[in-house]
């Protein structure tokens, strides 16, 4: 079957020759777990030979469904032909110079894509480095070196990173934080509105959040409000309509930075180029990774022209940052989005996604929540008849959907989430038959964890 994107050929189906995972793969983990740190966990401990568009293959030979797309970073699937044939020319030249030592022009032209595709007309410059949470710390330098503020805000449930800075943005403990600190001090949290739980306006809610900020922060001290317009990590949550306006409008009429943290949301994954763009948000500042180079390490910070240059000559930068494949692979996937309209396809992901989780919804009592936007949608897992987390039955159903050659994610501050990020280059047939067995997972799950007195509950 030839893919859309021009990458791999590869069967377009779901086809298990072994046990998942296969004898293969299994030898491999043992050496892995001689190897490797046992900080680092798989979701799968499937071993992988070859990726395109909607299947993962193994080393057993088995074809797995992928509604994962690598935490949502092969939106133009694996290998895609425009992003292998610039990756190829770029090695064939040089692979590194550092861009602040002896700068290239693929830089300048990702920075250029960049200042044109984020939201806003006004000027805006960019800066490049290595990862969602590089860029996210460098996003805050450069709000507290503008604003020559110290306190950072952010709010419940989310998630910006690893790093020391980045963990202390981040709300949820395990995995992430436990047994790192201390961490990085001026990081205030503050409530983010969580529809499901909540059930209050955006605009209420954010009446909250602002009066935290002025009573135990002060807004003349904030220096940024962070923010990912669809927590990822957090669960996939969707503040109810007006909250990210009312958080906004709040931080312009105080001087304070409003940056949008797109990484897991950006680059055609939710219907737009960036999730912003659905409340016609334009932020000060926007970080970007994930999605932006086809599966190779790249991110960005991006925003108005007279804030990116406030700082200092040497100021930013990174050995590593922009590297000149990584920025070849970006235009190559960029220009991927383009020409297939991925939006639009993303949309019709998000179509189909819409209407068979809201079914599942109505069908099991365990499903509480079904939220998302475009191909970035999630179900939330509670126990029947209330809205109490139900982490175990997630994880029972996330490990049925493995066995029978589907990869699905796990989320959610309460660990109760499945989020589901297919490659935008998916078809709506191999989607269906992926939510399928997700179906029939729950279905199995239900029948031996919560039994037919209480799958009716709702």
């Amino acid at each position: 079957m030839n893919s859309p994107t021009g990458g791999p050929s590869l069967e377009q189906k779901r086809h298990l020759v072994t046990a998942i995972p296969g004898p293969k793969s299994q030898a491999l983990h043992s050496r892995r777990q001689s190897a490797v740190s046992a900080g680092i966990s798989s979701t799968l401990p499937i071993y992988v030979q070859a990726a395109g568009d909607g299947v993962i293959v193994d080393i057993d030979g088995n074809s797995l469904i992928d509604l994962g797309a690598g935490i949502a970073v092969v939106n133009v699937g694996n290998s895609a032909t425009k992003v292998v044939a610039n990756v190829q020319a770029q090695v064939g030249q040089f692979t590194h110079t550092c861009f602040m030592v002896a700068p290239y022009e693929g830089y300048v032209e990702v920075c250029e894509a960049l200042n044109e595709l984020t939201p806003g007309t006004h000027p805006k410059k960019s800066a490049l480095f290595n990862s969602g949470a590089e860029a996210v710390e460098n996003a805050v330098k450069i709000a507290r070196s503008y604003t020559k503020r110290q306190a950072i805000v952010v709010f419940e449930h989310g998630y910006h990173g690893r790093t020391n800075m980045t963990m202390a943005m981040t709300a949820k403990n395990m995995p992430y934080k436990h047994t790192f600190g201390p961490f990085a001090n001026e990081v205030y949290r503050v409530p983010v509105s969580y529809p499901f739980r909540d059930e209050r306006s955006g605009s209420d809610v954010a009446k909250d959040a602002i009066t935290r900020i002025e009573k135990e922060v002060g807004g003349s001290n904030v220096a940024a409000i962070v923010i990912e317009p669809i927590q990822g990590e957090g669960g996939f949550i969707v503040p109810a309509l007006g909250f990210l306006p009312a958080i906004q409008a709040y931080a312009n009429a105080n001087g304070i930075l409003f940056i949008t943290d797109e990484i897991q949301t950006g680059f055609c994954r939710t219907g737009s180029w960036f999730a912003s763009e659905d409340e016609n948000l334009t932020p000060d500042l926007i970080t970007t990774a994930k999605g932006i180079a086809g599966g190779l390490p790249l991110a960005a910070v991006t925003g108005r022209a007279e804030i990116m240059d406030a700082i200092h000559p040497g100021g930013l930068g990174g050995t590593y940052g922009g590297n000149p494949i990584a920025c070849a692979a970006a235009l190559g996937a960029i220009a991927t989005m383009k020409d297939l309209d991925l939006n639009s396809k993303a949309t019709q992901l998000g179509e189909v996604l819409t209407q068979r989780l809201t079914e599942l919804k109505a069908q099991f009592s365990t499903v509480g929540d079904v939220r998302g936007r475009g191909a970035m949608q999630a179900l939330e897992f509670v126990l029947p008849g209330t809205k109490d987390p139900n982490p175990e039955f997630t994880s029972a159903v996330a490990k049925r959907c493995h066995a029978a050659g589907v990869l699905v994610l796990t989320a959610g501050t309460y660990s109760n989430v499945i989020r589901l990020l297919p490659p935008l280059t998916m078809s709506l047939e191999l989607l269906n038959e992926g939510l399928d067995v997700l179906e029939e997972s729950i279905a199995d799950v239900m029948q031996q964890m919560v039994g037919p007195e209480l799958a009716s509950l709702k």
